[in-house]
């Protein structure tokens, strides 16, 4: 069966390539390279020695989505990652953002119909519930005003599939709502590539620590926490990337209740940000410079997830811990630097 994997370069998108790849699917990559690499392609083929069909083209363009959409009618799937993900970037650029992740999100879905199979798995985010009342977080709890316009993109791309799947009785879709991604392929070979200055926490802390960045910034320490400071559920890439592989699986199958699913994807388990780089400097031996600095607009103050539906339902739970994230995160820094040297 032949997957199409839309940013299928980027973070999760590759790990999710190799995860599909190794179960022995066919597939296809849409990535215009915006925020990723083409070397990613070279590490995907070193880990599952195949190599994916490669497409570099950007997905706002309506007339090339259309064009992808006749030549490849035989898809059995789609997973779509492609999108601007940077919660203070989307705070100072929000038309990009809208453009980018929502838009594109339309021509997909407009052109899903030519497809035999209209199974589709959107790329969503724990954004979509803004500051929420109670902890741990449900896929029942309320949708409240998002915090950033990142977040609101994910609210409008739910939304917008939702109503599809109402109107086109044979599309079937998933919303995988991420907590927080990190790690990287045991392999080395993959793992995450911020182009410019890191927009998340953890790549910020290897580039600190390799001593590409001067000093680690933590945006507030003032928070209502036990320590002050922002609390986040990070979730394994690997363990991310399978959950993708059994969402395609349940779609595939046809074991869906209901035309649209949403399902959490975390640990489950909330970790402060100065626990992070305490655990961070456990794994990898490296004492962190790091300073306070004011908050970061858009930020919430503590999300983690209830994962009870995604371990009934899907059968999948995390299998990976914090400190096996961090430290493949290191290793995979490491290797960078020795690529550069």
């Amino acid at each position: 069966m032949k997957i199409l994997v839309t940013g299928g370069l980027g973070f999760i998108g590759s790990h999710t390539v190799v995860a599909l790849l190794e179960k022995g699917y066919d597939v296809c990559i849409i990535d215009n390279l915006s925020n990723s690499s083409i070397d990613v392609l070279e590490g995907i083929a070193k880990i599952t020695q195949k190599i994916p069909q490669f497409f570099n083209f950007d997905l706002r363009n309506q007339e090339k989505v259309e064009a992808f959409f006749k030549e490849h009618h035989d898809l059995a799937g789609v997973i779509h990652f492609a999108a601007s993900k940077a919660v203070g970037e989307s705070v100072e650029n929000p038309l990009l953002y809208y453009e980018n992740n929502n838009n594109a999100l339309v021509y997909m879905l407009k052109n899903i119909s030519q497809l035999n199979q209209k199974n589709f798995i959107f790329s969503s985010s724990c954004t979509v519930y803004g500051e929420a009342d109670t902890l741990p977080i449900t896929e029942g709890a309320a949708i409240k005003k998002a915090e950033s316009p990142y977040g609101n993109t994910k609210q409008i791309g739910e939304d917008i599939i939702r109503d599809t799947c109402n109107a086109v009785s044979d599309l079937k879709a998933i919303s995988l709502r991420y907590f927080n991604p990190i790690g990287a392929h045991s392999s080395t070979e993959i793992g995450e590539l911020p182009i410019g200055t890191p927009q998340n926490l953890v790549p910020y802390i290897t580039q600190t620590a390799i001593g590409q960045r001067d000093e680690l910034s933590i945006f507030g320490d003032d928070y209502p926490t036990e320590d002050g400071t922002c609390i986040r559920d990070y979730i394994h890439v690997v363990d991310l990337a399978e959950a993708h592989v059994v969402a395609l699986e349940r779609l595939l199958q046809s074991e869906k209740k209901a035309s649209y699913e949403v399902f959490n994807l975390g640990t489950g388990k909330g970790s402060s940000v100065k626990e992070v780089v305490s655990a961070f400097e456990k794994v990898s031996g490296q004492e962190l410079n790091h300073t306070i600095a004011p908050r970061r607009p858009g930020d919430v103050v503590a999300a983690y997830a209830d994962t009870e539906k995604a371990q009934d339902v899907l059968g999948w739970q995390t299998k990976l811990t914090l400190e096996d994230a961090l430290e493949s995160a290191w290793k995979w820094q490491l290797k960078l630097k020795e690529a550069d040297a």
